[in-house]
């Protein structure tokens, strides 16, 4: 039987330590029952729960809410279609209790499960490094002879004045906490313009939460494709109170018992907001800072992300690292990969094996915000800045059988493809189902696909959603024969 830190053992010496219980859970398993295992957790959020960021406070009890909130919003999709809906409230507290019912049961049992586990040693605390094979965590002090880097990220703070002090505190959030609140927001506001400021702004604007969003910049999703950006800016501000420009400078309290954010923008205009709570979703940092890497010998780079090999190997021979600590991208599913990636170096090593190497040249990315987003490869503004010729090609979901019954009017594939190969260099697609829709896309582009051989070289069922991405594939093609045939500069839009 596996033992947990609070339980007293002690650990001694190990084969293979591993830092963080998101997706660092998966290389436990009986492959490597032979070793001898510690997994030092430290736990997220208010609860301190088991099992990383995405399964307690990120991907799963977000996209969770996301599917109730899209259902609060129905009325207003129905009447496009001349169906009358009303939407009569949200019971939140029954919400909370099935998503976090389901969650910090899942969680509950991974750490049972390792527990049991007669190899694996459960440390609770936080991890730091006394030389390359020497950790410190609770209290204790152990050797290991390798070590993996899987502790993620942490929510980025706000360096305000009123951000600090306790009693403001109280109403200050971040993702691992609001989700928790005891009660729905009557007057939310949610700091920042990337992906949890929209997903946030669809959940608790959907629930009933009066939303106003506080972006430094002048779009939403400002590292999107510029199209999208402006669709998601667009589609949002249409349900929430929207303030782009504008920077936190304060925060105060309100007579009322809430709090007063204070901005100013780009001319120092200053301007004032009342809330219940404030959500900050100013990104995300690295936890590498926390471990004393420098004593072990891995380097950071300038954002303090660990540099890593093409195999996920560290600047320290013996230690490996997947995940938020190690990627820009910091997400789940990338992590998840990279998880598989070191689990087959670790058993190369061991058996004498050659190594593997992680591709991450196509990573999607999904932002279950309404309407729903989802992108993979580049945009057209990184094209433009690093010169590569393109021909980019938009289809709108209702120039299909499937857009006509939804009477859909905004939503769209946007495609990039090289003009010589007619390979995707990018897509990225706003509308229902998005996430899915991308699916046939980035395997194309994984396995090298011209766009005439993805659209082409299957069936695509009629009138489905899927309709607007073979369209956009055959549009795409054709774009790129009148580009040729006309020898026009790459770089502009068909």
């Amino acid at each position: 039987m596996g033992t947990s830190a609070r339980e007293g053992n002690r650990v001694g010496h190990v084969d293979l330590a591993i830092i963080g219980s998101g997706s660092g859970l998966s290389l436990i398993d009986d492959d490597i029952d032979g070793w001898r295992i510690a997994l030092i957790d430290n736990g997220v959020g208010p609860t301190d729960a088991f099992g990383g960021t995405c399964l307690n406070a990120g991907c799963i009890p977000t996209k969770m809410l996301a599917m109730p909130a899209r259902y609060a919003v129905a009325p207003a999709q129905a009447r496009a279609v001349d169906v009358n809906l009303s939407f009569r409230g949200a019971d939140f507290a029954a919400l909370q209790a099935r998503v976090f019912g389901r969650t910090d049961a899942i969680a509950a049992s991974g750490l049972a499960g390792l527990v049991a586990r007669p190899n694996v040693s459960v440390l609770h605390g936080a991890a730091t490094f006394i030389d390359a094979h020497t950790l410190h965590v609770a209290g204790q002090t152990f050797t290991a002879d390798r070590i993996v880097l899987a502790a993620g990220s942490r929510p980025r703070l706000l360096d305000a004045p009123g951000f600090d002090e306790p009693y403001l505190g109280a109403f200050v959030h971040t993702s691992e906490s609001i989700m928790r609140v005891p009660q729905l927001p009557k007057r939310l506001i949610i700091i920042g313009g990337g992906t949890e400021a929209v997903e946030f702004g669809h959940i608790f604007s959907g629930l009933g939460s009066q939303v106003a969003i506080i972006a430094r910049r002048d779009s939403l999703l400002r590292a999107f494709d510029p199209d999208v950006a402006a669709a998601v800016t667009a589609a949002l501000g249409e349900r929430v109170v929207l303030r782009l420009n504008q920077q936190a400078t304060g925060l105060e309290p309100d007579d009322d018992g809430g709090v007063v954010l204070t901005t100013q923008d780009p001319d120092g205009i200053e301007y004032s907001y009342a809330a219940d709570a404030v959500l900050v979703c100013a990104g995300r940092i690295p936890n590498g800072d926390q471990l004393h890497l420098e004593r072990a010998g891995v380097e950071v780079d300038d954002e303090g992300f660990v540099r890593t090999d093409e195999h996920l190997r560290t600047t320290a021979a013996h230690i490996w690292a997947l995940g938020d600590i190690c990627n820009r991208h910091m997400l789940k599913h990338l992590a998840n990969a990279q998880a598989r990636v070191v689990k087959r170096n670790l058993l190369a090593e061991r058996d004498g094996g050659a190594l593997v190497a992680s591709d991450e040249r196509f990573v999607p990315q999904g932002v279950f915000g309404l309407p729903e987003v989802a992108t993979v490869g580049a945009t057209a503004a990184e094209l433009e800045r690093a010169g590569t010729p393109f021909v980019a090609y938009t289809h709108k979901y209702g120039w299909t059988a499937y857009g006509w019954a939804i009477a859909d009017e905004n939503h769209f594939v946007k495609l990039l493809g090289d003009p010589e190969s007619g390979r995707l260099l990018g897509a990225h697609i706003v509308g229902p189902e998005a996430t899915s829709l991308i699916q046939p896309l980035i395997q194309g582009m994984s396995f090298g696909q011209d766009a005439s051989t993805i659209a082409r070289g299957q069936y695509w069922i009629h009138p489905a959603p899927t309709e607007v991405v073979e369209n956009a594939l055959l549009g795409l093609d054709r774009a790129i024969a009148e580009h040729r045939r006309a020898g026009e500069a790459p770089g502009t839009a068909i």
